[in-house]
Formats: C-alpha cells, structure tokens, sequence
C-alpha cells in the first residue's frame, strides 16, 4: 500500500469516526436541545461544549490508533481493524457512561 493512500486511509477512519460518534452522542443531547417538558429546562451547552469533544473525540482516538498500529505492525489491514475496535469501545463508552444534565421537572 502506498504511503498516500495510507494517509487518506487514515483520515477516513478518522472521518468516519467523527460522524459515528456524532450519531451516537446526537439523540441522548436531544433532551437538552429541545427543552424537555414545556422546553423549560433548555440547555444549548450541550452544542458549545460536548459536541466539538465528541467530534474531536471521535475523530483523535481512531486516528491515533490507526498511526500507531501502522507504525509498530506495519499492516494496513490490522490498523484498520485497531482504529474500528477504537472507534466501537469509544461509542460504547460514550453511550454507556456520558448523560448530559437534566434538571428535575418540578422544582418545589
């Protein structure tokens, strides 16, 4: 594989990457977007905040392991296979651990 096309590889995956993570984290801000009940509880940090971190997230960790497993093992083939395992556990964690605030509905 040439060297160009390895580069280009690299920020496909980290392309990819990128828009995955966005899809994943899109529908859990989704409440803080809209507002919740009577869009009363409203929270727009959620777009000035969290989403360039999970755009660059999504695009630096598979890159980074894409460089890496490229550089140690030399096999196009088992970077990719590096930067998509990345990419899956990056999405699973961002799923599974990240919730973004929610104010309670009824403040007494």
């Amino acid at each position: 594989m040439k060297e160009e096309i390895k580069g280009l590889a690299g920020f496909l995956v980290a392309g990819l990457g990128a828009a995955a993570a966005l899809l994943a984290w899109a529908p859990l801000a989704r409440v803080n977007v809209e507002g919740g009940f009577e869009g009363r509880h409203r929270d727009l940090s959620v777009l000035y905040v969290d989403l360039p971190l999970v755009a660059a997230g999504g695009a630096l960790v598979p890159l980074a392991f894409w460089m890496l497993t490229l550089r140690r093992f030399h096999r196009p083939w088992l970077a990719a296979l590096a930067a998509v395992t990345a990419v899956a556990l990056g999405i699973w964690g961002l799923t599974s651990w990240w919730a973004p605030y929610q104010a309670p509905e009824f403040g007494y």
